[in-house]
């Protein structure tokens, strides 16, 4: 038997391919969406893949099962409470498939998601009793369980999912000690609250440390497991939905949206509607950008935030360094991003010195930040941070407004005097920055090296108070 995990950092996402040596068959647990990786280990070792398992309907990122299916002709495998639009295999909890010296059985853990599975794997050349490893999905993490919170809008309770998942985790307690646990998702995940970095653990090891498998009633453990838990993107439930649907591969997404445009046709589209978005870095971008176009760069957080701040319903044009539009589409299409009708042929480059549509982000540094803010030059410091970070320090007399909720609160930011926007490292800054840009303001500079430039030269921090500017400027 061969187990192989492959993660994506970029979305914290672990996806799985156990094949067997004697048959030369393969399944793949959770894949995602660009399936190339698998498709290239499959050949290379003489495997074919046959089975395409999703332990459930995944909310953060469209999975790849369709196109594993159209590539290789896999059968898909769900949990019996599955409901989906294509054709696939309903298991039940017992159920096995079994090949050549690989045994998978199903348990039905519920909790996450209602369909959601864990799956059992055994290496029967070692053990037909002993199982190697268990796949869980989104039902146990290392250090942490699934949330129970993102299906309200779909009908499914967290109090109802949390009860569910109380008996889930009970039963992956019994498991033995040493069975290997892997799961979806890593450290950056927000199925979760407190995952770990690490990506493998075993049962034993998450008996010990793992918060949600001490020792509890049910009512406890319900409390705790819907408390605090990350504020999810909107797109969360586009992407849960998506995954029943029978829907274009990604293949058919990148041949329809690798198209490139010219700067005449880009401004056509914006004009018409479509969301302009450069991928380009955040100091490239603030030097000189189109026009309310938005910065979410490629180096960072790009796929969960472009679910947070696009919308899936207006056509999206990118801007990238030459090279990079292909890699910006596949990452908005591993979150079912499909709307994007082109890109900006050559890049920045072929905009010339057309000065009359381009527009540039003013930045400061933290020193001069901090004389601008005692000589009142600077009206507002506005963080665009969680508020948890904000509450863990931030810069004396800063306002917080969290960026997903940016575009909803303008009307608390000033109109003509100069604001400075802020986030931990720059990041978020940037694309606050060009929000506020399309909201109209042209008085926003932005922190360079955010808050850890702040601290960095050691400047006055505040004391913890209540959020909001009309808070702060009461």
């Amino acid at each position: 038997m061969h187990l192989k995990q492959y993660y994506l950092g970029c979305l914290a996402h672990a996806s799985y391919m156990i094949a067997d040596e004697r048959t030369g068959l393969a399944a793949v647990v959770d894949p995602q969406r660009d399936i190339d990786q698998y498709i290239a280990d499959a050949e290379a070792n003489g495997w074919k893949i046959q089975y395409v398992f999703l332990t459930h309907f995944h909310a953060d990122f469209l999975a790849g099962h369709i196109e594993l299916r159209e590539k290789t002709g896999a059968h898909i495998y769900l949990g019996d409470r599955a409901d989906a639009e294509y054709d696939f295999n309903a298991v039940k909890d017992g159920d096995v498939v079994e090949f050549g010296d690989v045994r998978m059985t199903v348990l039905e853990t519920p909790g996450h998601t209602p369909e959601g599975i864990s799956i059992l794997v055994y290496d029967l050349k070692a053990s037909d009793t002993q199982p190697h490893s268990v796949l869980t999905g989104d039902t146990l993490f290392i250090g942490d369980v699934g949330r129970p919170d993102l299906l309200a809008s779909i009908g499914v309770t967290a109090d109802e999912l949390a009860d569910m998942l109380y008996d889930s985790v009970n039963r992956l307690k019994e498991l033995p000690d040493a069975t290997l646990v892997y799961p979806a998702h890593g450290a950056g995940s927000m199925c979760g609250k407190s995952l770990s970095k690490e990506t493998v653990s075993t049962i034993g090891e998450q008996k010990k440390f793992n918060y949600a498998l001490q020792p509890m009633s049910r009512t406890e453990f319900m409390a705790l497991v819907t408390a605090d838990q990350p504020e999810a993107p909107d797109y969360f439930v586009h992407d849960a939905i998506l995954n029943r649907k029978d829907r274009s591969s990604l293949d058919e997404t990148l041949q329809k949206s690798l198209k490139p445009l010219s700067v005449d046709d880009v401004l056509r589209l914006q004009n018409s509607g479509a969301q302009v978005v450069d991928v380009r870095d955040a100091a490239d971008y603030e030097g000189a950008h189109l026009r309310n176009a938005t910065n979410i760069a490629l180096d960072g957080k790009y796929a969960t935030w472009c679910g947070t701040v696009l919308s899936q319903d207006r056509p999206i044009v990118v801007v990238a360094e030459s090279g990079g539009e292909e890699e910006a589409v596949t990452r908005l299409g591993r979150i079912g991003f499909d709307n994007v009708v082109g890109f900006l042929g050559g890049g920045m480059g072929s905009v010339g010195n057309r000065l009359d549509i381009l527009a540039r982000t003013e930045r400061i540094t933290a020193a001069t930040l901090a004389d601008q803010v005692e000589s009142g030059v600077v009206a507002m410091v506005v963080d665009v941070r969680t508020e948890k970070e904000w509450q863990a320090g931030h810069v004396d007399g800063s306002v917080n407004i969290p960026l997903n909720h940016l575009v909803d609160r303008v009307g608390e930011l000033p109109q003509e005097t100069p604001f400075v926007v802020h986030c931990e490292g720059g990041y978020r800054s940037a694309i606050a920055a060009s929000l506020l840009e399309q909201a109209g303001f042209d008085n926003v500079v932005d922190l360079v090296g955010g808050f850890k430039a702040w601290k960095a030269h050691q400047l006055p921090e505040g004391e913890t108070a209540t959020t909001g500017c009309m808070a702060q400027m009461a």
